[in-house]
């Protein structure tokens, strides 16, 4: 499955360079949309928790979920577009939080 992911989101990043171009700006927009995804996820965990009183509960943890996940597939695409592969790029972070939190690393699984 985790390949399926990476797969897509070498897709998306091909698609978006077909439609948009690849250059400098391109890169710096597939950047920022990540702030942008992140900012949809503070609207939906306000809407989750109630926290606008005028609007009450309009959200559910599960869409609070599914904007994270929105988060995290586009820094990977953004990730790509950097010229990187993303499974090594986020492999090489979990080793590191791995390493700060003193535990062993997981085995098993793989990405390819």
């Amino acid at each position: 499955m985790t390949a399926d992911v990476y797969a897509a989101v070498h897709a998306a990043a091909n698609w978006l360079d077909e439609h948009n171009g690849a250059g400098h700006t391109e890169l710096m927009a597939r950047i920022l949309k990540v702030t942008e995804e992140a900012g949809e996820v503070a609207a939906a965990w306000i809407g989750a928790t109630g926290q606008n009183p005028r609007k009450g509960v309009t959200h559910t943890y599960g869409d609070v979920a599914a904007e994270l996940a929105d988060v995290a597939f586009t820094a990977l695409v953004a990730i790509d577009s950097l010229g990187f592969d993303p499974a090594d790029v986020v492999a090489a972070c979990a080793a590191k939080v791995t390493g700060r939190l003193d535990v062993p690393a997981m085995s098993g699984g793989t990405h390819s």
